[in-house]
């Protein structure tokens, strides 16, 4: 499985946050969380490829009332990263945070006392490890920027396992191709059908999905009885806030177009160059889609 570093993953958070609220407001969490919990006083949220717990700080306000989740992620670097994450974040909002000394679980709480979360972590490959997935008192199943790194038999026997045990689906950020660059570059198509064939490549799931992801999901989801809705949740990177994500990405094309199309090399690192450039007058729109499904009315 393709890794990811902690500075990568704080880099894009708070443009992965800004992409999600709206998205979270038209799909309407809260409802979504009470049709789910039903008779239970306590939401069970399974995480896959947490990270940091990025997802967490961004579903769980939004979620609402009292949660358990499980952060499972297979690098355990990122899983000994989350307490310090969560304590920044809390911090900086506000919020109680209390974490375990052995640092795989803890708490957290709003002021106002609308959400109440327990969290723990656990260490799972999910390219071998599907099914040993801690499913029990689980009614949500999410992921955030997975979807499009896996491929569609993969993805296939997670909806089937989440459908067996009844749970919802939640995932976010999946990457859809809607990608729009401002002012253009006239290579720009030739770096992004490079890109877009690196993205295909076997992430250690089989052949990814790539920005098929989230229409594959929503036919999977359907075709497995759920009901489906989807939304919108695009980064928009302009302006300084967002110059440093904007030359990571630039970077991370680059290098992907040239480990696909080698012989193209000089023609991607001129392209790179020329971004880099006038990278503060550069706004990037990538497209990514929020898929949720459910069984309740």
């Amino acid at each position: 499985m393709s890794g990811f570093s902690v500075d990568w993953l704080a880099l894009r958070e708070p443009a992965d946050q800004a992409a999600r609220q709206a998205a979270a407001r038209r799909l309407d969490a809260n409802a979504l969380a009470g049709s789910l919990r039903g008779a239970h006083a306590v939401l069970g949220v399974l995480d896959l490829a947490c990270g940091t717990g990025a997802n967490l700080r961004a579903l769980a306000p939004d979620l609402a009332g009292r949660q358990t989740w499980t952060l499972i992620d297979h690098d355990p670097a990122l899983l000994a990263a989350v307490p310090a994450a969560l304590q920044h974040w809390a911090r900086r909002h506000g919020h109680a945070c209390d974490i375990d000394p052995s640092g795989q679980r803890g708490a957290l709480r709003d002021a106002a006392g609308r959400w109440h979360v327990h969290w723990q972590t656990r260490c799972l490959d999910l390219a071998t490890e599907l099914d040993r997935l801690p499913w029990a008192g689980v009614q949500l199943l999410t992921a955030s920027a997975l979807i499009d790194l896996v491929s569609e038999d993969w993805l296939r026997r997670l909806v089937m396992a989440s459908h067996a045990h009844g749970a919802a689906v939640w995932m976010a950020l999946g990457v859809d191709g809607r990608d729009h660059w401002t002012p253009s570059d006239p290579d720009d198509a030739l770096v992004r059908a490079a890109f877009g064939a690196h993205q295909g490549r076997n992430k250690g799931f089989g052949p990814a999905l790539g920005p098929r992801a989230p229409q594959v999901l929503v036919r999977l989801l359907a075709d497995t009885g759920y009901r489906v809705r989807t939304a919108a949740s695009d980064w928009l990177l302009e302006g300084p806030r967002t110059a440093a994500l904007r030359r990571a990405l630039v970077e991370g094309i680059q290098a992907a177009a040239c480990e696909q199309q080698p012989t193209q090399a000089t023609t991607f690192r001129n392209w790179a160059r020329r971004r880099q450039a006038h990278i503060e007058h550069l706004c990037v729109r990538v497209g990514h889609t929020e898929v949720v499904g459910w069984w309740h009315a």
